[in-house]
């Protein structure tokens, strides 16, 4: 059974939505072999939109696509195992295969092969990759290696890309990855991941390795519209009625946030039984409901700030959005000096509680920003 709404998880099929323009744009640039870099702030549904794109290519595309994720990467060397053993659990024919074929690409390998106690579940390999066995040019030039031997083109879709931001020595891994990656024929690579800022530093800057690699595609909030319709469609499945003003509150509250779309939706359609009608009262309820089950996430957010940095975040929520350095403002909020103004805003935008929209100051996450104006502010 189709569940109504889906929230935490890449979403696909039935609670997959909207996205036309952005997959037809990605098709395209999967089928012509170009570079993709996807970027948006988090819980805008980027791994989905991936996930749905490689679900759509067709076997005449002669396509294989290869998905990881790299968020326990801490190190270089890290970041390549995962990459290889990711590619050759997804390229390999058969499962059984696998370890022939890392021991045809990649020599002097001592794999090690870990099974969950779960039936169907997937399998952990360890390759045992470290620089005394192998050089970032001998794995990172595998992929390759693997397309040509099958005679298809294969897209390596990575997620939490920003890992490689915060590796040490992290611009010269990155000079490391295009210079072997910029020159692969049959390979093309997606990159991705939830930290805005952090990738911003690694794609927009002139100065950095990966600057202009590939089609650089925003990904913006999906439409009022659009959620509306989708609301009403999966609240009437389930045998239940919202009309189109209440589900129009709901974007409003989550500012079409995809993942708060979809987990607000979901805690109004709890609230009712089949037959049954929301109402204002629902909304309100699963309003607080949502703030309440993502108070221990926040605490954990604004535990670590300082109290400067948690002033900063006050002026926001009443509504100063710039010239944070104008000494009025910084004596109303008790921020600091001129100079500390500019730390304040620079540590906040590396944790990713804020982002800039032309030369204004946002807080990033909506329902954060809701709770923090209920809880934090004095």
């Amino acid at each position: 059974m189709c569940r109504k709404f889906v929230y935490g998880v890449a979403v696909s099929d039935y609670n997959f939505i909207g996205r036309s323009q952005e997959t037809k744009r990605l098709l395209n640039d999967f089928r012509g072999g170009i570079n993709v870099i996807l970027m948006s702030p988090r819980r805008l549904g980027k791994t989905s939109l991936v996930k749905h794109v490689c679900g759509r290519l067709d076997p005449d595309d002669n396509i294989l696509t290869v998905y990881l994720d790299i968020f326990g990467c801490k190190s270089e060397y890290d970041f390549y195992n995962r990459l290889a053993s990711e590619v050759l659990k997804q390229t390999a024919s058969q499962r059984s295969m696998w370890l022939e074929e890392a021991r045809d690409f990649l020599y002097r390998l001592t794999p090690r092969i870990s099974f969950s106690p779960e039936p169907n579940s997937d399998f952990a390999i360890s390759l045992g990759i470290t620089p005394k066995t192998h050089t970032p040019e001998e794995v990172l030039g595998m992929v390759e290696k693997i397309a040509v031997r099958k005679g298809k083109r294969i897209i390596v879709c990575i997620d939490e890309f920003q890992q490689i931001g915060e590796m040490a020595d992290s611009k010269q891994v990155q000079a490391r990855l295009r210079s072997v990656w910029q020159h692969q024929q049959h390979v093309s690579y997606c990159l991705f991941g939830s930290k805005h800022h952090l990738m911003g530093s690694i794609f927009l800057h002139h100065s950095m390795p990966f600057y202009q690699f590939g089609d650089l595609i925003a990904l913006d909030k999906i439409p009022t519209a659009e959620w509306v319709e989708y609301i009403v469609s999966h609240f009437a499945d389930g045998k239940r009625t919202i009309s189109t003003a209440l589900a129009e509150e709901i974007c409003r509250f989550t500012d079409n946030y995809s993942a708060y779309v979809q987990q607000l939706s979901w805690l109004v359609y709890t609230q009712k039984e089949e037959g049954e009608r929301v109402d204002e009262a629902d909304i309100k309820q699963a309003s607080e409901d949502l703030l309440a089950t993502n108070e221990v996430l926040f605490m954990q957010m604004v535990e670590p700030l300082s109290g400067y940095q948690l002033n900063f975040l006050r002026a926001i929520c009443t509504g100063v959005t710039k010239n944070f350095t104008l000494s009025e403002v910084r004596e109303k909020y008790h921020l600091g000096s001129y100079s500390n103004v500019n730390r304040l805003k620079t540590a906040l935008l590396e944790r990713d509680l804020i982002e800039k929209e032309g030369e204004e100051l946002k807080i990033t996450d909506p329902v954060f920003h809701k709770w923090f104006q209920r809880r934090m502010m004095v």
